[in-house]
């Protein structure tokens, strides 16, 4: 007989549920009163086993209208210069992307400054949505320089990723890039994208890429989903100096 809390043994078969798919995302759980019955335990067992679901981020409660089952989210590492279809591959996703504009525009400030070039100059503007495994993830705006963006815009954007043109096609090596990352909140336009409502928790990401010569070639700012995915990174320590003792 097993020794376990109940609410321990109602949080494991929940879970599993879950797990084997019997509980898909978004489907609701049943009522309190219907796990109450269904487990034959106490109103107080079957909230702290909820609750622990929640802390496992395994369901999530929305006040007014129940319990349910969250989209499990996608964790990425932030160790290396990777693009969106390299970093679904190594998680086992299938990344694919819609394209929703391309254009030539005036950069303004702030794309003139990452790029390096003076304000107001024409750079090719790239809007997408990536998804992974047919999920919106990210809304991606991407700059490039006018001479190699026009390039890259010729190809076929839905199958072929950026960071593989500039390299494989357009002789143009990503050495290095640096990221800023922010926890924001969806404006319109990255809400239309993504397909949530305006306002929902997004993680923005702005990353200039940059090739030999530390010349800046392409910068993005890259909306994800903050309900979908998870951003970890190692840190190393640096050596603490050796403790000085007494002196002479």
């Amino acid at each position: 007989m097993s020794r376990s809390p109940l609410y321990e043994r109602v949080e494991s078969v929940l879970a599993g549920d879950i797990a084997d798919g019997s509980l898909l995302p978004e489907t609701q759980l049943p009522s309190e009163d219907g796990l109450v019955e269904r487990f034959k335990v106490s109103r107080t067992t079957v909230r702290k086993a909820i609750q622990n679901l929640v802390e496992r981020g395994l369901v999530e409660v929305r006040r007014g209208k129940g319990t349910f089952v969250t989209q499990p989210k996608i964790t990425q590492e932030l160790t290396e210069l990777t693009g969106f279809v390299e970093d679904m591959q190594a998680l086992g996703r299938t990344a694919t992307a819609r394209l929703l504009d391309k254009r030539i525009v005036a950069a303004d400030d702030t794309v003139a400054r990452h790029l390096a070039l003076a304000p107001g100059m024409l750079v090719v503007r790239l809007r997408r949505v990536r998804l992974a495994d047919g999920v919106a993830m990210s809304f991606d705006e991407t700059y490039l320089p006018r001479e190699i963006g026009e390039k890259v815009a010729e190809n076929d954007l839905e199958a072929e990723p950026v960071f593989a043109l500039l390299e494989n096609k357009y002789d143009t090596p990503l050495v290095e890039a640096e990221y800023k990352l922010e926890a924001t909140a969806a404006d319109p336009v990255a809400a239309q994208a993504l397909q949530v409502p305006a306002g929902s928790p997004i993680f923005l990401i702005e990353r200039t890429s940059y090739t030999t010569g530390n010349r800046p070639v392409d910068y993005e700012r890259l909306h994800y989903r903050g309900d979908l995915i998870r951003f970890v990174t190692r840190l190393a320590r640096r050596p603490r100096a050796p403790v000085q003792t007494g002196g002479a």
